[in-house]
């Protein structure tokens, strides 16, 4: 296993950053950061986050569970190819565009040396509106859903500083080999592989939460807004008149959460419970959107 392991390797083509901005969406301001771009040199990473990289709301994107976005070169070229434009790196808002490494066959909890930094597969990417406002096309979101091609999230083991054409190393890989790809169909479109997805302890906890197969499923998908919702304060509803009069919940810039303080080594924060019940209808209201295109 250590020999196979010491040969799985591939490259960063491209670290890419980007910081929350403003886009119109029916006359109302939403904040999001999936626009990426690459940057020169060498990126510190620290805490949960690359070197002039943020995100706009930390409830449902970044924090210690989704710190790194990772996406293949190959996979990018798939799209190229599908959609007949170029995209480049960056274009689904990764930080890191890989090649060599079938990102989205990752086993969850398998480790990734880069540069002097450690990261670790933690979860896929479950695409909401904010990825069809990138690609400019309100069905996006569902298309990337059924592809297959989720792409990885990592949380940092170690920091370190990152940069092009350095070295992916694979160093670990866990023995359940529950993958990226497999937990993205899991949740998304096949709830009969749940019971095989929660294998993959790695997981972060509201994804694994009830402790059953049908917890994760019930956490994105659920009618009710959870035992938090009275306690709530209601969210501004954006009526979406190109989206077939979908709403979607955005929050104002200054409901945007600070930089979270977590290091690596450290406890990863407890959520209150209102805020996980949120963090869950969030989530839950992204997968719903995505699967109600027509």
């Amino acid at each position: 296993m250590a020999d196979h392991l010491d040969r799985a390797t591939g490259t960063i083509e491209s670290v890419n950053v980007g910081l929350p901005r403003a886009v119109q969406v029916n006359g109302h301001e939403v904040l999001t950061a999936i626009w990426k771009s690459p940057v020169a040199g060498r990126v510190p990473l620290r805490g949960v986050n690359l070197r002039g990289d943020d995100q706009a709301d930390r409830e449902v994107h970044g924090g210690p569970d989704k710190a790194v976005y990772a996406y293949a070169a190959e996979d990018t070229e798939t799209w190229e190819a599908e959609l007949g434009q170029p995209l480049g790196p960056g274009t689904f808002g990764e930080n890191l565009t890989t090649r060599g490494i079938p990102v989205s066959e990752a086993v969850i909890g398998e480790r990734w040396a880069v540069g002097s930094a450690l990261l670790e597969v933690s979860q896929p990417r479950l695409p909401c509106f904010k990825l069809g406002l990138r690609m400019g096309d309100p069905r996006f979101p569902k298309r990337f859903a059924a592809a297959g091609r989720p792409g990885a999230y990592l949380r940092v083991i170690r920091e370190g500083d990152i940069g092009a054409s350095d070295t992916v190393r694979i160093v670990s890989r866990p023995a359940h080999a529950v993958t990226s790809a497999l937990v993205s169909r899991a949740i998304l479109r096949e709830p009969a592989l749940l019971a095989r997805a929660l294998q993959a302890i790695e997981l972060p906890p509201e994804l694994r939460m009830d402790g059953g197969a049908g917890g994760a499923l019930r956490a994105l998908t659920r009618e009710d807004r959870g035992p938090g919702a009275a306690r709530r304060p209601a969210l501004p509803a954006v009526k979406m008149a190109p989206w077939s009069g979908a709403q979607a919940h955005w929050l104002p810039s200054s409901s945007r959460r600070s930089p979270s303080r977590w290091r690596p080594g450290r406890r990863a924060p407890t959520r209150r419970a209102g805020a996980s019940s949120h963090s869950r209808s969030r989530a839950r209201w992204c997968t719903r959107r995505c699967r109600s295109q027509p």
